[in-house]
């Protein structure tokens, strides 16, 4: 199995001459880097020099630096190269405004998506599509495989209502796409028009898992420690919108979770009850030191994938989260919105994508109905992503 070649090391090999004619942007973070883990940053200011004028960051910041999930961070400067450093999330900007794209005629975007549809970078490519097409920039997206195979696909999809920050177009949680098809899917199905370019990658295959591409792990944001919390995440995540701890601030976030009224023993058996696929539970406890019960021991339970096929995490978390809620009715929430939340919904809701998987749960509807009222318009996403595949 031979090694993937990301679409920064296609760029350098393929060296196009509009890098010595154009000035440059450039949106990365820690985990922009070629398979020697040479940061694309610098990359691309050797390909070109004085031409590369700008970096801009997506949530977390340029060097993952900000740990908690919600926390904006502001501009800067490039200590090495002296160019500014635009925050993407910030109090104030989430899509460049014309002043910054005035540095620029060209946007490259080279980021590690996780292969769910609530990870922002996904989005920040998306509001970058619509501001390069309304201030006529031209956006080359890098390529970069989805570490949990691009393949597989679950959940529901997004629902308009409930567009927002973490939900940028009408996909499933679990959407098998990577970052270019994605850019290809936004600029078509939102109608963007942006002047739009995908360097593709070389020798990817859509079953690779990440361990399969021979690639380095950099964590794309502080809470993403290896493939194997990406590969629970798109179900883990649910836990976002509950008052259970998802494990962030542990050495296994997404993998870990728990809260101080969890019985770990009662939940592990009532899930092994469920049969849930590919996967089994380990009793745990940990405490958390940052986020959700902060500081506070909190007894859980791990997942242990065994069967990445099999596996599926968005219907999985759904009933971890229906077996938590009969047994502790009276501890368990879903947590109410901030006062600044968009549209005043339940976060819940907002990271589903359709208040139907929670009022589903707060029925005690079974969960293989509710995946079933999901499988018809999940067949038309994939029947509508088709003609945006790149591999």
């Amino acid at each position: 199995m031979k090694q993937v070649i990301p679409g920064i090391q296609q760029l350098k090999e393929l060296h196009p001459p509009w890098l010595l004619e154009a000035r440059i942007g450039l949106l990365c973070n820690q985990a922009s880097i070629d398979p020697s883990l040479r940061p694309s940053r610098a990359i691309i200011a050797e390909l070109a020099g004085e031409n590369l004028r700008v970096l801009f960051s997506p949530q977390h910041g340029i060097m993952g630096q900000a740990q908690a999930n919600m926390v904006e961070t502001e501009d800067g400067v490039d200590a090495e190269l002296a160019i500014p450093i635009y925050s993407l999330y910030s109090r104030e900007n989430r899509t460049p405004t014309e002043e910054m794209l005035a540095r620029i005629d060209c946007l490259l975007i080279d980021l590690q998506d996780v292969g769910a549809r609530v990870y922002t970078f996904a989005t920040t490519m998306g509001l970058c599509l619509e501001a390069a097409a309304r201030y006529k920039k031209k956006i080359v997206v890098l390529d970069r495989p989805n570490p949990i195979n691009a393949e597989q696909v679950e959940g529901n999809i997004l629902k308009e209502r409930l567009r927002s920050f973490v939900g940028f177009a009408p996909l499933p949680m679990r959407h098998g796409m990577t970052m270019g098809e994605l850019a290809g899917f936004f600029n078509a199905e939102r109608a963007i028009g942006a002047d739009l370019e995908i360097i593709s990658m070389e020798g990817y295959r859509r079953e690779y898992l990440f361990s399969q591409t021979r690639l380095p792990w950099v964590p794309p944001s502080p809470n993403m420690s290896t493939p194997a919390t990406a590969l629970v995440y798109p179900g883990q995540v649910l836990l976002e919108g509950t008052n259970l701890s998802e494990g962030r601030g542990t050495p296994r976030p997404f993998e870990s979770f728990g809260a101080p009224f969890i019985n770990p023993s009662l939940l592990r058996q009532k899930l092994e009850k469920r049969n849930l696929p590919g996967c089994r539970f380990k009793e745990i406890s940990f405490t958390p030191q940052i986020d959700k019960w902060k500081g506070e021991l909190c007894p859980g339970l791990q997942i242990n994938v065994i069967d990445t096929r099999a596996y599926k995490p968005y219907y999985t978390t759904l009933a971890i989260i229906q077996e938590v809620m009969e047994a502790w009715p009276d501890q368990f929430c879903f947590i109410p919105p901030p006062y600044e939340y968009e549209f005043e919904r339940l976060p819940i809701d907002i990271i589903t994508g359709d208040e139907t998987m929670r009022k589903g749960l707060e029925g005690g509807m079974d969960l293989d109905e509710l995946e079933a009222g999901w499988q018809e318009e999940l067949e038309g996403f994939l029947a509508q992503r088709r003609q945006y595949l790149l591999y």
